[in-house]
């Protein structure tokens, strides 16, 4: 089996080729880069040292795609993952729908000249934000959790939210790019007869992803704790109660097996992945298992709300578990402890990933 991995050099892209290599035997995996992320050479490195052949492509550039090797699945790893994307005055729009939309425009081309399947990495933030912006919550053990007894939107259980949650706008532009490359990706996949499988990732981390606030959130607060850089809780009530959920990029690899080796078309072809529930975490306690861990840091509080944030985000995995026997292996605790050794083995991480 030849897998082609986008964005092979970046956090997600990177672990997943790892775990792979070491998960399935007679698997051959060849990634392409275009290595914007500082940090990414680090990667690089470390992947050919265990026989990766690497590729310097850009998604965005159809040219890139014309000489690389036939590959019988693609995992699409590739994007501007920040929600801020496109607003924020450090990418412009067109950017953010070069890398996302018309960067999986080009993948899709490739899957149809070469009648490879694809993997399209999607996200928790193609859910429609203004039902999410307005569930009714209450805090406990300093956390957001849905009010019990509160009329909650369709397609939200106490599981999380669930593949029929509203995928209707405003969710963002990164939302909507990740969105538009859902449907283009499953309608290439019914005209043109490939597979395509779409998996809708909550928060993504781990030791050695690149921490930057509006991205790598658990490694960025980590990070920034120990070395006693400002840190704040910005929007709601300023006291960091807002709750993500966290899953560890390699916890996919069974999952992502086990697609690329499904016969048939009789399975839903969006699922989402995730820590769910029990691998959850506000601001606020991510803070206090950082004062537990490396002792005491006060962070500021800004309670002006930004751009399409929302007080609750937990994805219900269920769909996943039943059609691909999945769950996630890596405990929250686990992660954060890698994060934490990690940190302390790269004094200078926040530097090296461009925080």
């Amino acid at each position: 089996m030849k897998i082609l991995i986008t964005g092979i050099c970046g956090f997600v892209g990177s672990t997943l080729a790892r775990a792979l290599l070491e998960s399935a035997e007679n698997l051959t995996v060849t990634g392409v880069d275009n290595f914007i992320r500082p940090g990414s050479e680090l990667n690089r490195r470390e992947l050919a040292g265990r026989g990766v052949k690497i590729i310097h492509a850009d998604v965005r550039n159809a040219a890139d795609f014309e000489t690389l090797p036939a590959a019988d699945f693609v995992i699409d790893a590739a994007a501007n993952p920040s929600v801020l994307a496109g607003v924020d005055g450090r990418t412009s729009s067109r950017q953010l729908l070069e890398h996302n939309l018309w960067g999986t425009v080009n993948l899709l081309e490739y899957c149809k000249a070469h009648r490879a399947g694809l993997i399209l990495l999607s996200t928790s933030r193609v859910y429609s934000v203004p039902p999410l912006a307005a569930l009714p919550v209450e805090v406990r053990d300093r956390a957001f959790r849905p009010l019990p007894g509160a009329p909650w939107p369709a397609g939200l259980t106490a599981a999380g939210v669930g593949e029929t949650f509203s995928t209707a706008p405003p969710v963002s532009l990164y939302g909507s790019s990740k969105l538009a490359s859902e449907i283009l990706a499953l309608e290439y996949a019914e005209t043109f007869d490939f597979p395509v499988w779409v998996n809708r990732c909550g928060v993504l981390a781990g030791a050695g992803q690149f921490g930057k606030p509006d991205q790598g959130i658990f490694s960025f607060w980590i990070n920034a704790h120990r070395r006693r850089r400002p840190l704040k809780y910005i929007g709601f009530d300023g006291l960091g109660h807002q709750v993500r959920d966290c899953l560890h990029p390699r916890d996919l690899v069974p999952g992502l097996l086990a697609q690329v080796q499904a016969a048939g078309r009789d399975r839903p072809r969006i699922a989402n992945f995730s820590g769910g529930a029990n691998n959850s975490m506000s601001l606020a306690q991510l803070t206090g298992w950082c004062d537990d861990r490396f002792g005491p840091h006060a962070v500021g509080s800004d309670a002006q709300p930004r751009p399409f944030d929302i007080p609750w985000m937990v994805l219900d995995a269920s769909l996943a578990a039943q059609q691909w026997h999945w769950s996630p292996k890596t405990s929250l605790p686990q992660v954060l402890e890698e994060i934490a050794v990690h940190a302390e083995g790269n004094p200078d991480w926040l530097e090296i990933s461009g925080s």
